[in-house]
């Protein structure tokens, strides 16, 4: 109570509340780092959709593992092959639309949350080139045995040195943007 005996009122501004909790500035959150390294541990476990530990079993015990490996590539490599043969031209135009609009944003108008997308968006496009890539190349032949082992563990290596690489490079420009702020804010 004040000297005059009347409470005292407190306004919360519920904008301001969420928007400091959530932080939009993304290069200096912590859970933009989070999402950050689980799509690259998830992109490199995962290689054109199948579990690493399966190509592991696969490749160590032969027979039924071995035929079930190469069931389960066969089916997620005609089904992205099927995608792009169908639809990769409209796909390639959403795309290109989506990183124009991401291009503009981050660096045009300096929005730090479409940078931030950014440094996620290209290097998903170019593993996703790659997995392209790789499907054809199984598609071609490479589809069994030894060929097939030794294309997907080509392909997680590639992954998870351009997973390096893309988390090196978002590091480098998230401690840039952040100083750069920190000097003008």
């Amino acid at each position: 109570m004040g000297a005059t005996g009347q409470k005292a009122e407190v306004t919360v501004d519920w904008y301001n509340v969420i928007f400091e909790l959530i932080d939009m500035r993304s290069f200096s959150n912590l859970w933009y780092w989070i999402v950050l390294a689980v799509l690259w541990s998830t992109a490199s476990h995962w290689v054109l959709g199948v579990p690493f530990d399966m190509i592991s079993r696969a490749k160590k015990q032969s027979g039924q593992a071995q035929d079930d490996l190469e069931v389960m590539v066969r089916i997620n490599v005609s089904r992205m092959l099927y995608i792009a043969r169908a639809a990769g031209s409209w796909l390639v135009a959403i795309w290109a639309f989506a990183l124009t609009v991401l291009v503009l944003l981050g660096f045009a108008y300096d929005n730090e949350f479409a940078q931030a997308v950014l440094f996620l968006y290209v290097p998903f496009s170019i593993l996703m080139a790659l997995s392209l890539r790789t499907s054809l190349l199984i598609e071609a032949g490479e589809g069994m045995g030894e060929a097939l082992h030794r294309r997907l563990l080509r392909h997680r290596v590639a992954t998870q040195v351009l997973g390096m690489l893309a988390i090196f490079l978002t590091s480098l420009f998230g401690m840039y943007q952040n100083m750069h702020i920190g000097v003008l804010g």
